[in-house]
């Protein structure tokens, strides 16, 4: 019986797996897919591969924190329950999906293991204290981060990145050896290899810190439990999370996976960049990280700092309403041009049509991003401390 419920905790481990690695393709590689950098296959390759680093180096100190550490009595983790724990996670996650909002897998997984802790009487509320204080600070620092990248060197990124596409392809393949040689084709530009290199090296990031962050959500209960060693717990979950990449991701990759990969290109880059590392940042401190919400307060401080370049500083502060943010106001840049000093240029500069983020839609999204693991939180807690098969 105990072999039969471990293989069924596997099972069920790579399946949270599996569509981890659905989700997240496509905000890591759409951007690329979307420009012809990279094919469907070559992105899910590579998110295969670069999540798996994340999840062997940085990745274990989060599986650490929230196998061991969030809970006094890892006893607690039996395989019943590890089971159950990861049952919640993926019934949060479909309350997620069902109202079209990418719930957060680190917050939904630490919830479902909080609840375990409280009902059991074991929940370390230092180290959740912890948790939670990064949850909070996190999504400040990318905003304020993010709000200096727009306001003071947004402009000059987009002249050295911004990419417009040649009419041929990107490469050639010299097959005249015995080994395929890729080589630049005559009508690609220096600014399209070097936008598309850049594109692709973005989406590397960002799976590696998918990895660093996420192998927790779906391996740690059975790596608490003792029944599943580090390792193999992190190969099971690696090849779960390639798998989902080659199926289910090829249409988040069509549609670019999620808002961020609706952005200009540069800020795309910028956005993932300022999220992926404050991701990462927080793995190695093994702490679990919310991707989506940093990345929401990351686009909403790239595209407000944007907005107000065409005023100054206590014009800001003074001002009642604030500036419009819109994907215009994101590139509204033109190579070549020379920009004017902060404070003078012409606010009809930066157009206000298609709004890069709504109030509303925002509000929806971070709402749910914590109702989302409260379920789970609530659900664990509920049914572990009233069912009695639990015994807690």
């Amino acid at each position: 019986m105990s072999s039969l419920l471990l293989i069924a905790g596997v099972l069920v481990a790579m399946f949270v797996a599996y569509n981890i690695g659905g989700s997240t393709t496509g905000p890591a590689f759409g951007p690329a897919v979307g420009a012809d950098a990279i094919s469907k296959p070559v992105a899910a390759a590579l998110m295969g591969v670069f999540f798996f680093i994340g999840a062997w180096t940085l990745g274990r100190n989060v599986v650490t924190k929230l196998g061991s550490e969030l809970v006094v009595d890892t006893g607690i983790f039996t395989l019943e329950s590890s089971i159950a724990v990861l049952f919640f996670i993926g019934v949060a996650l479909l309350v997620g999906n069902v109202f079209g909002v990418p719930a957060s897998t680190s917050m939904t997984a630490v919830g479902a293991i909080a609840g375990l802790g409280l009902a059991g009487g074991v929940l370390d509320f230092a180290v959740m204290g912890q948790i939670v204080i990064w949850w909070v600070v996190s999504p400040i620092i990318g905003f304020w981060v993010s709000l200096i990248i727009g306001r003071y060197f947004y402009a000059r990124l987009n002249e050295l990145v911004a990419m417009e596409r040649s009419t041929g392809p990107l490469l050639d393949v010299d097959r005249s050896g015995l080994v395929p040689i890729p080589r630049v084709h005559r009508t690609t530009n220096r600014r399209e290899l070097v936008g598309t290199i850049t594109v692709v090296a973005i989406g590397c990031l960002m799976a590696f810190a998918s990895g660093t962050s996420n192998i927790a959500n779906a391996v740690a209960p059975l790596v608490g439990s003792g029944e599943l060693e580090m390792n193999p717990a992190i190969i099971f979950g690696g090849f779960a999370v390639t798998i989902g990449a080659f199926t289910i991701a090829r249409r988040t990759l069509e549609t670019m996976g999620s808002d961020i990969t609706e952005l200009p290109l540069t800020a795309a880059i910028v956005v993932a960049s300022v999220s992926s590392t404050l991701v990462v940042f927080l793995s190695a401190l093994g702490i679990p990280a919310s991707f989506v919400i940093i990345a929401t307060m990351s686009i909403v401080g790239l595209g407000w700092g944007r907005a107000t370049r065409p005023m100054t500083a206590p014009e800001v502060v003074a001002s009642d309403g604030g500036p419009p943010v819109t994907v215009d106001a994101l590139a509204a840049d033109e190579e070549g041009e020379e920009l004017p000093p902060i404070g003078t240029e012409d606010a009809e500069d930066i157009p206000s049509p298609g709004a890069l983020f709504n109030p509303v839609t925002t509000a929806r999204v971070v709402l749910m991003q914590n109702v989302v693991p409260a379920i789970a939180t609530a659900g664990a807690y509920l049914t572990f401390r009233f069912v009695p098969v639990f015994g807690f």
